[in-house]
């Protein structure tokens, strides 16, 4: 698919030839620098977008219907009870003049139809779901009165009100410390597993792929540039922005190796060059020649695709021997 964003009086492409699968029980996880496209492939997936300033083509294929041919009450339909989503920052996701008992019932007035009482255990239950105690108090309780953490689980159980088959969750743990972030990842996993939903789990935390995911996308301005199982991804890294992305990882058993900076940023959409490999002007000592003027997908393994021939023979200026392989198996 592809998603354009109206810039003055031109669209520009921000989820650019995008082609993802994901089945039931398994997590795909999306990974990529601020910028690369991420939130804007899940809120198009979702319909979110505001339709005035943005363009979508291509199929958003759920199940058999293509999401983006379907009229707003019958996308309605779907999103939020088939297709849940757990935004990236939930305190600007909760409504802070209504209470948490009712924005996680607000759902279930769409598509359960549920009697009052119903939808009262029901909340209380999906509250006790995400370890939520004093479940009772906090029903009755607004956004504010509550921590980082907490809102995180209840904007999770708004998500799950309506048992939705995909779940997308667009950086779940941003602006969490560090425990309450494995709290967040081990009750997202018990929840999978208990529901057998699939997740499209968005993050820059590699770590938290190395724990959570079964496959996993790397996307650089606006495309997949690299696509693999999660073991054959963190042992076999082959785009040079995968590499450089591991590369740039701390890693506890080389205390003194030095970690890759990668050098530039993703460019803007106004400026990003369409025409060859776009990662190409951050690894500006790589030859032209190594580099595929219009880059594909290929399959290079069962199941592992990477994007332009120039993994071919990127190497790093200094190379740091021993840190992919230790980024894997410190997480997993």
């Amino acid at each position: 698919m592809r998603t354009s964003f109206r810039i003055q009086d031109e669209y520009y492409a921000a989820v650019d030839g995008v082609s993802l699968t994901i089945h039931r029980n398994e997590i795909l996880a999306i990974v990529g620098e601020s910028g690369c496209g991420k939130s804007a492939l899940a809120l198009s997936i979702m319909g979110l977008h505001p339709t005035n300033t943005t363009k979508l083509e291509g199929q958003v294929n759920f199940e058999v219907q293509n999401l983006l041919e379907l009229a707003p009450a019958k996308l309605n339909k779907i999103r939020g009870k088939e297709i849940g989503m757990i935004f990236q920052e939930p305190m600007t996701a909760l409504n802070p003049l209504a209470t948490i008992g009712r924005q996680i019932e607000e759902s279930m007035d769409t598509h359960l139809k549920l009697s009052s009482a119903a939808k009262k255990r029901r909340t209380l239950e999906l509250l006790r779901r995400v370890g939520i105690q004093n479940e009772q108090r906090i029903y009755r309780q607004y956004p504010h009165e509550l921590s980082g953490g907490m809102r995180q689980r209840v904007v999770i159980a708004i998500a799950l009100a309506c048992d939705p088959i995909l779940l997308i969750a667009d950086e779940p743990t941003t602006a969490l410390d560090v425990t309450i972030q494995a709290q967040i990842m081990d009750l997202m996993k018990e929840l999978q597993t208990e529901s057998q939903s699939g997740i499209i789990l968005i993050t820059h935390d590699l770590g938290v792929v190395a724990e959570m995911a079964d496959r996993v996308a790397v996307m650089y301005a606006g495309e997949v540039v690299e696509l693999a199982e999660v073991r054959e991804l963190f042992t076999h890294p082959l785009h040079p922005y995968t590499r450089s992305l591991l590369q740039s990882m701390p890693a506890s058993r080389k205390v003194k190796s030095k970690l890759h900076v990668i050098e530039g940023v993703v460019p803007s959409l106004q400026k990003l060059d369409r025409i060859g490999c776009r990662f190409a002007p951050r690894v500006p000592w790589v030859p032209a020649s190594n580099h595929e003027a219009h880059p594909t997908l290929h399959e290079v393994r069962s199941g592992h695709f990477v994007r332009c021939t120039c993994y071919k023979n990127f190497h790093f200026p200094v190379e740091s021997e021993g840190v992919v392989q230790d980024v894997f198996t410190e997480n997993k």
